[in-house]
Formats: C-alpha cells, structure tokens, sequence
C-alpha cells in the first residue's frame, strides 16, 4: 500500500522540501532519499512547510502565493504559473493577496493546497492542525 504514496507522503514530506543544510525540528538524521527530506511524522513535514513559508517572509522574499510558489516551485523544475492558479484556487486565496505567515485562517488552506499539489491527494488536515500547533509553539503565532 504504501509504494502507492506519493513520493512526499512515502516520506512525511507533503510540501516534498528538498536536501540542505537546513535542519527542521522531526528531521529524519539519516535520510534514505537522496533528493528529499525524511520527517518522523507527517505533523512535523507540515510544520517544515509553515516554517519554511515564514522564513520566505521573514527574510523579506514576499508575503503572497505568486511570491511563496515562484520561489517555492520555480520555473526551471516546475509550471509554477499552474501552481499558484491552483493553489490559488483551491485555498480561495489571490494570487497577489497579502498573508499573514502566523495567522491559522490564512496560512492552514494555502499549505493543504500546496499539499494537494504536490502529492495528487487532498491533505489529511488533521495532520496540517497538528504541523500548525507544533509550528506555533516555536513560532508563537
């Protein structure tokens, strides 16, 4: 059943976030993929999406989905322009619309949309709460 996951869910990685050397909390040590980051649970791969979406604002590369997903997802590997239409339209968010990276209401629908972007499937929201509150403890939202 499990070869059936995506590549993304196979890992705990909804948001399918590649290697670095940047460590999130519930990082796998030893990743057994080669391109992607391993989670422990799914929780903390969703907590990586909100935290990596934050720093995109906090170290002041945007505050919008066209901004989020064009570096998210660039063009040279992705059809980024199809991904922010569809995140948008799934999360009921404009493209252009400002986000507050600590606001629940906002930042909850734009990552269960990317989720579904990326792994083909609805995103098990339950999971996304449960990334949520382990990214507002640290993050204090």
């Amino acid at each position: 059943m499990s070869s059936r996951l995506s590549r993304g869910l196979r890992n705990l990685n909804p948001g399918n976030i590649r290697r670095s050397s940047v460590r999130y909390k519930g990082e796998k040590s030893h990743s057994t993929d080669s391109a992607f980051k391993q989670f422990e649970s799914l929780e903390a791969g969703y907590r990586a999406m909100f935290v990596l979406l934050h720093t995109y604002f906090v170290r002041g590369y945007g505050n919008t989905i066209e901004q989020f997903i064009s570096r998210y997802a660039p063009p040279i590997e992705n059809d980024t322009e199809a991904y922010i239409a569809r995140v948008c339209r799934t999360s009921g968010v404009g493209r252009s619309e400002a986000l507050d990276t600590l606001s629940a209401e906002q930042m909850i629908p734009v990552v269960c949309a990317m989720s579904e972007v990326e792994n083909g499937v609805v995103a098990d929201i339950d999971a996304v709460n449960g990334g949520w509150r382990m990214f507002v403890e640290d993050f204090g939202a």
